[in-house]
């Protein structure tokens, strides 16, 4: 049997229909202006109504910010003809003025404390002044302060003295030597030690002659430590700058100008000690500031009334 074709049916076409404008339903703003004419009204008269109650605080804002006292928190608030009473007015303005006072309150407060700063660096100066001059007056002490009837002699290979009494070490020192029976010396005495501080650290002193030591070798000693008793021999003392090694005056070494006992005095190395005894409080010696014999070896200070501060 044959296949019969079938014949489909070709989708039947819809026709489109023409659609007119579409019509939008009102809102409620324009539903309201069509219904209700006379409650549109009454809002436009409210608003009126504001713009003419605002209108003079604005109108005073704009001329107070242009004028020097600046905003007038009252005058804005409560602009002429508002009704408002002017102890109202004038408390308002009183507020804005305390607020107002607040800037040159600040800046008396940061200028005490500019001042309290100033005062406190100027206390902790003076403060420091005292520290270092008292410092730099113990660093060393005039080591014949107790001689009675002391008698600034010559200068030689040291600084020469008449007087009887204690004599103390100039500074903080170890003893180096400790004799009453050295026979190089009138009366025997010799005692050296060598500095542990100030400017002349490192340095040795002796004190000879008519001296017996109260102390001992290896002893640490300071400024109020007697080492020795000065007595009345005719010879008096001699006080200077020794060896490096305590045997014997510093003068006498090539370094210093070899200049032993017999002179030519007065030497550069017993001028310089006298000078420190000076800055002291020691008297000068006759003749201080005659021209000296011999060489100042480089390690000695030479500007004492500076370094001790006399």
């Amino acid at each position: 049997m044959s296949r019969t074709a079938k014949h489909r049916k070709s989708p039947q076409r819809t026709a489109v229909k023409h659609r007119g404008p579409r019509h939008r339903r009102p809102g409620p703003v324009a539903t309201a202006l069509q219904q209700k004419p006379a409650q549109v009204a009454a809002a436009a008269a409210g608003v009126a109504l504001i713009g003419a109650a605002v209108s003079p605080a604005v109108a005073a804002l704009q001329s107070s910010s242009s004028q020097p006292g600046g905003f007038d928190p009252a005058a804005v608030l409560h602009p002429p003809g508002s009704g408002v009473s002017n102890s109202t007015a004038n408390h308002t303005r009183s507020i804005s003025h305390h607020a107002g006072d607040t800037a040159p309150l600040a800046g008396s407060i940061a200028r005490v404390k500019r001042q309290a700063a100033r005062a406190a660096a100027e206390r902790a100066a003076r403060r420091h002044r005292r520290e270092h001059h008292a410092t730099v007056s113990v660093v060393y002490e005039n080591p014949l302060r107790s001689i009675s009837g002391l008698i600034p002699e010559r200068i030689d290979m040291g600084a020469d003295f008449g007087g009887t009494g204690p004599i103390y070490a100039i500074g903080n020192a170890v003893i180096t030597n400790a004799t009453g029976a050295s026979g190089g010396w009138p009366g025997g005495g010799w005692i050296t030690y060598q500095l542990t501080d100030g400017p002349a650290a490192g340095l040795t002193v002796y004190v000879a002659e008519d001296v017996t030591p109260t102390v001992s070798v290896g002893e640490h000693v300071t400024p109020n430590t007697v080492i020795a008793n000065m007595w009345n021999g005719g010879a008096g003392i001699e006080t200077g700058w020794a060896m490096p090694d305590s045997s014997s005056a510093e003068s006498q070494l090539a370094e210093a100008g070899g200049i032993s006992g017999g002179g030519p005095f007065p030497t550069a190395v017993g001028t310089n000690f006298d000078e420190m005894l000076q800055s002291l409080g020691v008297p000068a010696a006759p003749g201080f500031g005659a021209a000296s014999y011999g060489i100042l070896p480089s390690r000695y200070p030479t500007n004492w009334a500076s370094m001790l501060g006399a």
